[in-house]
């Protein structure tokens, strides 16, 4: 069972990952700001052509076809969010147009998105912008059914890798278009904005029925808005690094690009610093919504007759008048498509203000980084103090203090990252052993100078070692309800299932459990993830206890005995702090303090040595509880993944 739980993690955090441009609010603003860029004859256009897709559709699309003002709780969605919806929150056009007229959710993930922008606009540090992304990712989690298996599955918010430096962009852009090509931003921007191209041209024709003329309009502004979306991918720096390699490095070269910039020559051979998703800077809304604005002048000259397609102005009906259905989650490459040489060119004179991506894995290649993704194996070494209620024996009701070395070998899974960088889907299995110092408290309440002339020897709890186990399982509702649920859900709903583990690695259905980022660290409520279990005497055989015999009559005395016991430790952390964490392409290392409480069950006990020949009864003893701080070193090491 624990295997299959282990393939089916996997499975998951391996396959599917966030890796969304431009956040929500970002796309929309660069939408906003290109429409806002049109001048008076081509927005006259796209106003007459909002007009004719509203017809029927009043409830759910604005008035204006931009509302700049609009903030919580919309009440409508403007032609701006469709740019945001696609891709993310909807698969292909014919999706997106299902999502903004009939869903019940897409107005939560507006109002939850623009939420997301005030905050970012509050955010005054990384970790203040982290935490931001943080709480919108697991809201959207619950509002959007489909926004894990729709994140991540292929290359297609991506650039493709450039093959060669000496490629024309011409060449280059072929190549992304070309059937079956791995699925990528430029491939999927020339489909959709071809579509819509071929639908704008029909849009001149006088001879359209009301109803026609209102459907096609309709999926011009589907086809051109999913067009954009995957333009405006181009403009983030974690998206033109050159995406190849495994899901742990695209991943991690994604996120570290997309925070550190990425400085690039466009085609036109302008130099350009970009930044990535929810860090957009003024300059980056200028140059990407240029972009927008001349893929909008196309589609508009095309509507008023200025751009002609000679294969797409034949017979009415040849183009259909419905969104296109391409899927951009399931297809993992480019489908066939009819050229048209005059679309294609057009296609081309946007794309060459996008920037040059990076080189194919060889020599000239960027620098890639690896996320924590996948399988490892590892070591953790750990030093702890804790607080001791009482001693074993009944009458050692007084407390006290010990401290301990452990040392362990580790193998897990990472998943941290998959959703956002707060997250925490960390899986893994340690066998190690520890060493106990003996307690401050002595065996006897009566702790005088006598009993410290044997230090050690007459603690309460003696020096003892032990092997341990300690197991790390994120959890959706109740700790350990993945080792039930993943089985179930995998077979009968797998969506349901990505959606459930991804939840629980990111704080569980009541998001409790989520890392919280701040500039002198990570904190963690962890307690329900983690539980290890030491069995003390495991090892060298039973840890010998001395025992103080009280005297029963005035004139007896204390009698000391011995006695062998067996003991086991449980412990559960409750809140973690990482002060740091390096990490290379394969190998982290971290730094981390753990709160943790648990309880010591004393076991199987034997008679050493008696107090006196008449006495022969065995201790009566209680459950310990504790209270400790530990400190531990954690190194993993990850194995390489498939390559796409």
């Amino acid at each position: 069972m624990k295997a299959k739980i282990y393939l089916i993690l996997l499975f998951t955090c391996c396959n599917y990952f966030s890796a969304s441009a431009w956040v929500y609010p970002e796309h929309r603003k660069l939408m906003i700001t290109a429409i806002s860029k049109l001048d008076s004859g081509h927005r006259a256009i796209l106003d007459q052509i909002w007009a004719y897709a509203r017809k029927g559709n009043e409830s759910r699309m604005c008035a204006g076809v931009i509302e700049p003002d609009q903030s919580l709780k919309p009440m409508c969605l403007d032609y701006a969010a469709w740019c945001a919806i696609a891709g993310d929150h909807s698969v292909s056009a014919d999706d997106l147009i299902q999502i903004v007229l009939k869903s019940n959710w897409i107005l939560n993930v507006a109002d939850i998105t623009a939420k997301l922008q005030i905050g970012l606009d509050n955010a005054h540090s990384r970790s203040a912008r982290v935490s931001e992304v943080r709480d919108s990712d697991i809201k959207l989690l619950r509002a959007d059914p489909e926004y894990v298996t729709r994140a991540g599955k292929n290359n297609g918010h991506f650039m493709m890798a450039l093959p060669a430096v000496n490629i024309k962009p011409e060449a280059y852009f072929a190549l992304c278009y070309k059937q079956g090509a791995e699925l990528n931003t430029v491939g999927t921007y020339t489909w959709y904005h071809m579509s819509a191209l071929e639908k704008a041209a029909r849009l001149q024709d006088e001879n359209l029925t009301p109803e026609l003329r209102a459907a096609l309009a309709l999926s011009v502004l589907a086809d051109e808005a999913f067009a954009d979306h995957f333009l405006e991918d181009s403009f983030t720096s974690g998206h033109v690094a050159g995406l190849w390699g495994d899901a742990a490095k695209r991943k991690g070269t994604h996120d570290y690009y997309n925070d550190a910039g990425l400085n690039v020559t466009t085609w036109k051979g302008k130099q350009l610093v970009l930044m990535g998703d929810a860090t957009m800077r003024p300059e980056d809304v200028a140059w990407t919504s240029d972009a927008i604005l001349k893929s909008l002048d196309q589609i508009l000259d095309a509507v008023s007759g200025k751009i002609h397609l000679n294969q797409a102005a034949g017979p009415a009906g040849v183009t259909p008048a419905t969104p296109d259905t391409f899927n951009v989650s399931k297809a993992m490459v480019m489908p066939v498509h009819p050229i048209i040489p005059e679309g294609i060119s057009l296609c081309d004179t946007v794309l060459m203000s996008t920037a040059i991506p990076g080189l194919i894995a060889g020599l000239g290649e960027l620098p890639r980084f690896r996320a924590e993704i996948g399988p490892f194996v590892g070591l953790s070494a750990a030093t702890s103090i804790n607080y001791l209620s009482r001693g074993f024996m009944d009458y050692q009701t007084w407390g006290g203090f010990s401290s301990g070395l452990e040392l362990g070998l580790r193998v897990g899974l990472g998943m941290e990252g998959v959703l956002n960088e707060s997250g925490d889907g960390l899986v893994f299995l340690d066998l190690g052993a520890r060493i106990d110092l003996g307690s401050t408290m002595r065996v006897d309440e009566n702790d005088n100078a006598e009993l410290h002339k044997f230090g050690d020897f007459v603690a309460a709890i003696p020096t003892r070692d032990a092997y341990y186990i300690r197991l790390r399982l994120p959890f959706y509702l109740l700790p350990g309800d993945l080792i039930i649920l993943a089985p179930i859900l995998a077979i009968v709903s797998p969506n349901a299932m990505q959606k459930v583990v991804t939840a629980a690695g990111n704080g569980g259905l009541i998001p409790w459990q989520t890392g919280l980022p701040t500039p002198i660290g990570r904190f963690q409520f962890v307690l329900g993830r983690e539980v290890a279990v030491s069995m003390y005497g495991s090892g060298r055989g039973p840890d010998p206890y001395m025992v103080i015999v009280r005297g029963s009559g005035p004139l007896s005395t204390d009698e000391v005995g011995y006695y062998s016991m067996y003991t086991t430790k449980f412990e559960f952390p409750i809140v973690e702090y990482r002060p740091f964490r390096t990490y290379s392409s394969r190998q982290t290392g971290s730094l981390l303090f753990q709160l943790h409480g648990g309880f010591d069950i004393p076991g199987k006990r034997e008679v050493l040595m008696a107090p006196n020949e008449t006495y022969t009864t065995l201790p009566v003893t209680k459950t310990i509880w504790t209270l400790g701080i530990r400190l531990v070193f954690d190194y993993r090491y990850y194995f390489s993944g498939k390559k796409r």
